[in-house]
């Protein structure tokens, strides 16, 4: 697939239009919880480095009284086409699962992010979340996108993570902009949690490529875009910072970008209560959200197209 004519179905994905009211799920009185967002600059398919600045990461999110912490997509990584992206790929129970579930039972929370996991002979896109009493659950993302076909396959899962605080749907980078992720998630959960590793077009596009903008103005407006598809709250973790890999398998060209930020916490209505864009760099956001289907706002109708 030409990355013009991915860029065209994504483009044709999720859009807003008026339709049905909503329907509060679950009980009458809706709990209201703090959450926190991270965003890092990851060092390029260094494992080591990485899982150190989640854990400081995820440790000052604790501080500041978060109950769910959540990573970005890759975590662990960040995405290139690279020749130690290889490299990068742990068991599905090794070090980052470790990790998460120490920091999960340390801060008495809830701690999730996605991995290049093997597991039973192949590798996925797995997002783990960890619970404070040890345990993990997992959503491996639908399809790899563009150049992550060369390093792990898709699942087939449905994206609901069922924990002692409610049923979540776990969403991984395009998959929030896919109407297949959005219907299967659609009146089952209370809250969407998630990461992406979103980059943007190469160093070397002219600064007046309106790809540059479009590419930034999708990533901006998904995660509020698909919190009023399902009308629940969206914790979305991300990427920013400048990276170097190689352009497409077979040509060994330098390939320089930046992952494009764009950390929210937004509620089921889509309201934004906490940002990062890319400039802001490493950091978190914390919030207290709602959990469970917003009232008093309609939610538009899941197009029915990809």
């Amino acid at each position: 697939m030409t990355r013009r004519r991915f860029g065209a179905l994504l483009g044709a994905g999720p859009k807003l239009a008026s339709g049905a009211s909503q329907q509060r799920t679950g009980s009458d009185e809706p709990s209201s919880i703090r959450v926190a967002a991270v965003q890092m600059t990851p060092k390029l398919a260094n494992v080591e480095a990485n899982l150190a600045k989640a854990e400081r990461l995820v440790r000052l999110a604790f501080k500041r009284g978060a109950r769910w912490v959540i990573l970005p997509e890759f975590f662990t990584s960040a995405m290139a086409f690279h020749k130690d992206m290889a490299n990068a790929i742990r068991d599905v129970n090794g070090s980052p699962a470790q990790l998460l579930r120490k920091l999960a039972r340390e801060g008495n929370g809830f701690v999730g992010g996605s991995f290049l996991a093997w597991r039973d002979g192949e590798v996925y896109n797995s997002f783990v979340l960890a619970l404070p009493d040890g345990r993990t659950l997992r959503h491996d993302k639908d399809y790899p996108t563009m150049l992550e076909n060369c390093y792990y396959i898709g699942g087939s899962d449905d994206g609901v993570l069922s924990t002692p605080e409610g049923d979540v749907g776990a969403a991984v980078c395009y998959e929030f902009v896919r109407s297949k992720t959005a219907s299967r998630l659609k009146d089952k959960v209370s809250m969407v949690i998630g990461g992406s590793c979103w980059w943007g077009m190469p160093d070397s596009a002219p600064a007046d490529h309106p790809g540059h903008k479009w590419l930034l103005d999708e990533l901006r407006a998904t995660p509020a875009r698909f919190a009023r598809l399902l009308g629940v709250p969206v914790i979305h973790a991300s990427h920013a910072g400048h990276f170097v890999g190689l352009d497409w398998p077979g040509k060994p060209v330098r390939f320089s970008s930046s992952y494009l930020g764009e950390t929210q916490i937004v509620t089921g209505r889509g309201e934004i209560l906490a940002r990062l864009t890319r400039e802001q760099g490493e950091d978190i956001i914390t919030a207290d959200v709602t959990l469970g289907q917003a009232l008093g706002s309609e939610r538009p109708p899941i197009p029915a197209r990809f």
